[in-house]
């Protein structure tokens, strides 16, 4: 608030002028004011305190800038006042819009979606700025005047000016000579010469004169050049309907655009047609600035000299164009011109604009009216104050468009010739292509009332006239339909043996080799006698249960796809499946390692090849070997063919992650993480009874892929899990399950006991057994491992499960009670 009271001390200054200084002495922190910092109910008060005093606003702000106020927060009280004032009058109240807020005034302000104020439109001509306006708004065009440009020769001399006099030839001197405020310059050796109130050229010629008559051979041999030096400086009046009428101090050089700049060019109610210039008490010029923004004339824009008045009077004439123009604005008018003038000022229509009609909103002396101006009537329509011409927007519509698509070869929209028929059409849309159906097109036709019906014709019968032509209306939208377009595309699929299996499209008389040959040929373990074709059937019988769905036909075909004399025509949606040769074995590979005489890879050389016998042919085990502790290692747990079953091994494979993810999800805090689950790919087997009895039972046929491991003597076992510290410790044969956990310090607070196991070298794992209330733990052996895992974490009831139990038992405890009651009546 101490702005306000800052801003009201301002006012009693301005109303109470003969004790200015006095008040003045006591306000010294004036020039501090922030017009920003003041609401609208502040500033409208002071608004009001002025008016009640007889000061104009210009007025106010001349005396407030005199007081101390800065000039910015000059202007942006000034800009406040006008907004204010223009709103006041345009709601028809006091109320006043706070900039930035959703108020106006003390009132709480809705904006709908479609612009209008608390349910009120908004004025057509809200947010439509003054054609012009921008000339002296622009920062960047600043009208100032140039001073390092040539003298202009029509430039009248006055005091304080500098002549600069340069002599030069057979007699060569220069002179810089200040005029006098008597209009007089000192030459030196010559005397003094009046130049006062003449032009350039006309104080040149007199030097020269005054030079031949004193010992310059002016024009034999010895030349004059007279300029100008310091340029002196002039006060210029600024009065009328300005944004800031003031005095200003200009260049002798500046034009009535340079002061109108300065000034901040005319107001909201300033007139940027009829600007006077007044000198002497004469008007010697009217400046129009349409002359400039229009055609980029400046034949009115002056010099101005010491004294010069410039004012700008109210405008007679505005009107407001919105619409479909180049540029919307609000056009000042001078008598004589017409509305065409007005659409000049503009640029002209738009490229979408209705030029048949324009409506005006006109101002009569009561209230508004609306009139429509026909085209006709441009050039003679006069404006009048307050006009406001809208200029809607052609329609979206055309007046003769037909259009055609589909199966032609230009299709599109075309111009609706008189007598237009459906053959004329298709003639000039190229024809039809060779894929068109011709037994049935139609034509989408406009009703008159905006509703649409289909018009079905046959399209070989009008091109062969044998049919009635029809004639064509405006939007039609005509239809003719590929065959392509009225049924399913036409493929046939391959799988099995070939390099590129999958869905290709079908061609009439395409044979089972051309499919082939398109799927890149057999692979080298195809079978090319035994081809399966499996064809879709439509006389399946629905009320039969043993009813064909499918025809399947088993053919072969030359390898080197020879042509055949009778070959087997594909149909569409055939299935062909290629087959692998019943023989075919690609080299399967298994490994060795550890203590036998010769680890490394071994091909697999027959089907039923064992562990005894691979370790056979590796030399045998090593004299250091651990043949309890001998692992085999099976990554194809599924024992699938790799080459013959790798799409069944993957769904099963994926099946299992899936089972273990959903068991990983109910049981979250008792299973470990699913990797670890399936990061276990060893078969638990026995290799010394493998070997003390091969080729029984549990002497494993190998797989692709397989890996036995033959580990040195054991001498540690390991303790993980819940145990107080997880270590390796020392085999001994006399000590037990729980002799190994007290050496890693014993079961965590956290174990659970009951489900400790232990995982032996071999990769067979026995865990707890229990009995009553005991526990049986298994037995360990040199390389093993013991695993203690955690208890689950155990969830107790929520607050809501806890009311709702509760609940649930008084209501069965009132059920008891009500049918104890009914047994003792």
């Amino acid at each position: 608030m101490k702005y306000f009271f800052r801003l009201l001390l301002l006012i009693v200054i301005l109303l109470n002028v003969g004790n200015v200084s006095g008040v003045l002495a006591q306000e010294s922190n004036a020039a501090n004011l922030k017009s920003d910092n003041l609401s609208d109910s502040q500033v409208r008060d002071m608004m009001k305190r002025a008016e009640a005093s007889g000061l104009s606003d210009d007025q106010l702000r001349s005396a407030a800038i005199a007081r101390g106020l800065s000039e910015d927060e000059a202007n942006k009280l000034q800009t406040r006042i006008t907004a204010i004032r223009a709103a006041d009058s345009g709601n028809g109240n006091s109320a006043t819009i706070d900039t930035g807020k959703n108020t106006v005034g003390d009132r709480k302000v809705t904006y709908g979606s479609d612009g209008r104020q608390n349910g009120v439109a908004p004025k057509p001509t809200a947010g439509i700025p003054v054609f012009g306006s921008e000339l002296f708004s622009n920062s960047n065009l600043t009208f100032e005047p140039s001073l390092r440009i040539a003298t202009p020769q029509n430039y009248v001399l006055g005091p304080d000016d500098q002549v600069i006099i340069n002599v030069y030839g057979n007699s060569q001197v220069d002179w810089n000579l200040k005029i006098s405020p008597d209009g007089n310059i000192q030459i030196p050796g010559i005397g003094l010469v009046n130049v006062g109130g003449k032009t350039i050229e006309q104080a040149t010629g007199i030097i020269k004169s005054k030079l031949a008559q004193n010992r310059y051979a002016v024009g034999h041999g010895t030349s004059v050049s007279v300029s100008l030096g310091n340029i002196r400086s002039i006060k210029v009046i600024m009065v009328g309907q300005l944004v800031k009428p003031a005095s200003y101090t200009l260049s002798s050089l500046s034009t009535v655009f340079n002061a109108l700049y300065a000034a901040g060019g005319p107001n909201d109610n300033g007139s940027y047609r009829q600007i006077q210039v007044i000198r002497n008490n004469k008007m010697i010029k009217t400046l129009d600035t349409y002359d400039f923004l229009l055609k980029g004339s400046q034949k009115d824009n002056i010099f101005l000299k010491d004294g010069d008045i410039i004012n700008v009077p109210t405008y007679k004439v505005r009107v407001t164009l919105n619409g479909q123009v180049k540029k919307v604005a609000k056009y000042e008018v001078l008598p004589g011109e017409t509305f065409q003038d007005v659409v000049n000022f503009s640029g002209g229509f738009s490229d979408q604009a209705y030029t048949a009609t324009v409506k005006v909103l006109q101002l009569t002396d009561k209230e508004r009216r609306v009139t429509d101006i026909n085209n006709a009537d441009f050039n003679t329509y006069i404006p009048r104050r307050g006009d406001i011409y809208i200029i809607d927007e052609i329609l979206e519509r055309y007046e003769n468009r037909v259009t055609i698509k589909g199966a032609l070869f230009r299709p599109g929209q075309f111009q609706l010739d008189n007598g237009l028929t459906l053959s004329r059409l298709i003639e000039k849309a190229g024809g039809l292509k060779e894929d068109a159906f011709t037994g049935r097109g139609y034509i989408t036709r406009l009703k008159p009332d905006n509703t649409t019906e289909l018009i079905p014709f046959d399209v070989k019968g009008v091109l062969n006239k044998t049919k009635t032509d029809i004639l064509l209306q405006r939007e039609d939208i005509v239809n003719i339909s590929s065959i392509f377009d009225l049924r399913d595309n036409y493929t046939v699929t391959i799988n099995g043996e070939v390099r590129k299996g999958g869905i290709f499209a079908y061609a009439d008389s395409m044979s089972v080799e051309d499919l082939v040959i398109q799927a890149g040929g057999f692979t080298e373990s195809a079978s090319p006698k035994r081809i399966e074709v499996a064809r879709r059937i439509n006389y399946s019988d629905p009320n039969e249960k043993n009813s064909p769905i499918a025809s399947v036909s088993i053919i072969n075909v030359d390898e080197n796809f020879k042509l055949n004399s009778k070959p087997f025509v594909l149909h569409p949606f055939d299935v062909v499946s290629i087959y692998s040769l019943p023989g075919y074995q690609k080299q399967k590979t298994v490994k060795v390692e550890g203590e036998v005489l010769y680890p490394g890879s071994y091909t697999i050389s027959s089907k039923n090849e064992k562990i005894s016998d691979l370790l056979k042919r590796a030399g045998g085990l090593t004299a250091s070997a651990d043949v309890e502790g001998g692992t085999l290692k099976r990554t194809n747990q599924l024992g699938i063919d790799a080459e013959k079953g790798k799409i069944d091994a993957n769904e099963l494979q994926q099946e299992k992650v899936q089972r273990l993810q959903h068991l990983q999800k109910t049981f979250r805090d008792s299973l470990t993480d699913v990797n670890e689950q399936l990061r276990n790919d060893f078969v638990g087997i026995d290799l010394k009874r493998i070997l003390n009895n091969p080729g029984t039972k549990i002497d494993l046929i190998l797989e692709e892929g397989d890996v036995v491991r033959i580990p040195k003597e054991q001498q540690i076992v390991k303790i993980d899990g819940e145990v107080l510290f997880p270590s390796a410790v020392v085999y001994n044969k006399s000590k037990t399950f729980a002799d190994y956990v007290d050496n890693a310090g014993g079961f965590s607070p956290g174990a659970l006991r009951h489900r400790s196991y232990v995982v032996y070298p071999n990769g067979t794992v026995k865990g707890t057994k229990k009995f009553l209330f005991f526990n049986s733990y298994p037995n360990v052996k040199a390389g093993s491992e013991i695993v203690v895992p955690k208890k689950p974490v155990r969830r107790g009831l929520s607050t809501a499960e806890s009311i709702g139990l509760l609940g649930s038992l008084a209501s069965l405890g009132a059920i008891i009670i009500a049918v104890l009651n009914i047994t003792k009546n």
